[in-house]
């Protein structure tokens, strides 16, 4: 028989068969080495600091984004409450959970793309529904000071609440004066009409102003209310080139002096915007369904909105604020306008996108059965004009009136 093998110590070996597979002999004070740990657990002091470093690293980067703004709480609990699946992904209706309620909107809503219509509604709204419209007095200054920002964001933040703010003014960073950022929303259109609304809305106004034969800028001269929009653009006239032709970037872009430059930056910083801080931004030209919309995200200030839009008396009602004397510009005016809005026409198909990819989440489809092709843009040569694009203090309307004048 064979004799077993004995310990140092007098007792059985516990590896009759030899040593553990990876391990050394085993000895006193050496148990550890007995259960050798598998290559892919075994790490060192230096590489478990390394990922506590990280860790930490990634709290502090997340503690900074929120303190510095960051996407409001709601527009955080509504991507939740609406997936990140695709319409491909998720046919079916939405869930019938409650929506959670903003107590803070703000429509900082871009000129001449429906803010009167959709203003009009609110005021009867605010009354059927008891929330706080707060508006402002002043239509035409977009850009402020630092202090004008910080003055106005204290008097919109300290507003009784639930409360929709609107005004005509470029985006407000609320988070960096130390406020609540609030939910945005705003309603934008196709670039060139937006222009040629406000072309000739600035000349003859609308049917409001036609019944009672009021003249629009009374301080325009003849001459320069009764030019020929094609003239106008063929001939660089100051008005319809660059850079008054980038318009609705600044809206979402916010009130640092960039954004108001045509280029890249302006246009990546309104995407941000847009992602992060507004709840919806719907297109003019399919303004039912922007309404619907709104209905659904938003039915402590929306709900109804719809049958009041469709009601026979206020469809009366809103024709009135219809520009009159509108002219279609030559195709090759049309065409340098297109060239000109280069930038404008990337972000209004971005957001007309983002709009269509929402619509089809709630089952609206949309009622171009085709959709138009993209202007084909060229890069435009830089145009001299007399505008001075840094100028923080100047206003579009006080810019033209300006040149009237001369």
């Amino acid at each position: 028989m064979k004799k077993k093998q004995q310990h140092p110590g007098g007792a059985a070996d516990p590896w009759p068969h030899g040593n553990p597979l990876g391990g050394a002999p085993p000895g006193l004070g050496s148990w550890k080495r007995r259960v050798p740990l598998l290559p892919f657990l075994r790490f060192s002091l230096r590489d478990y600091g390394f990922c506590m470093a990280t860790l930490l690293v990634f709290c502090l980067g997340s503690l900074f984004y929120q303190l510095s703004g960051g996407p409001p709480r709601f527009l955080l609990d509504l991507r939740q409450y609406l997936g990140n699946s695709t319409y491909l992904d998720d046919h079916g209706p939405p869930p019938s959970k409650v929506l959670p309620f903003p107590s803070q909107v703000v429509y900082n809503r871009v000129g001449k793309c429906g803010s009167r219509t959709v203003v009009l509604l609110l005021r009867i709204l605010s009354e059927k529904h008891g929330f706080n419209l707060v508006t402002s007095d002043i239509h035409n200054k977009t850009r402020l000071t630092k202090n004008e920002q910080m003055e106005l964001i204290k008097n919109i933040s300290t507003a009784e609440q639930p409360y929709l703010f609107t005004r005509h003014v470029h985006f407000l960073n609320f988070s960096r004066f130390g406020g609540d950022q609030p939910v945005y929303i705003n309603i934008i259109r196709d670039p060139v009409n937006r222009f040629l609304s406000n072309y000739f809305f600035r000349r003859f106004g609308d049917w409001r102003g036609e019944q009672n034969h009021m003249i629009r800028t009374p301080s325009m001269r003849q001459e320069e209310r009764y030019l020929d929009i094609n003239e106008c653009i063929l001939e660089n006239y100051p008005e319809c080139s660059n850079p008054r032709l980038f318009y609705i970037i600044p809206y979402f872009c916010g009130q640092h002096p960039r954004c108001r430059e045509p280029g890249e930056w302006a246009l990546e910083r309104a995407k941000l915007n847009v992602n992060e801080n507004f709840l919806l931004v719907g297109i003019l030209e399919e303004l039912e369904d922007v309404l619907l919309l709104l209905e659904r995200f938003l039915p402590h200030y929306f709900k109804g909105v719809l049958s009041i839009y469709k009601d026979p008396e206020h469809r009366k009602l809103g024709n009135m604020t219809v520009t009159v004397k509108k002219t279609v510009p030559s195709p090759e005016a049309v065409q340098i306008l297109y060239q000109r809005m280069r930038y404008e026409y990337e972000f209004y198909h971005y957001v007309k996108e983002q709009f269509h990819l929402l619509k089809r989440k709630f089952g609206l489809k949309s009622r171009v059965s085709k959709p138009p092709l993209r202007p084909h843009f060229f890069i435009p040569t830089p145009l001299e004009t007399e505008e001075p694009i840094d100028d923080e203090e100047q206003d579009d309307e006080k810019w033209l009136e300006d040149i009237y004048k001369r």
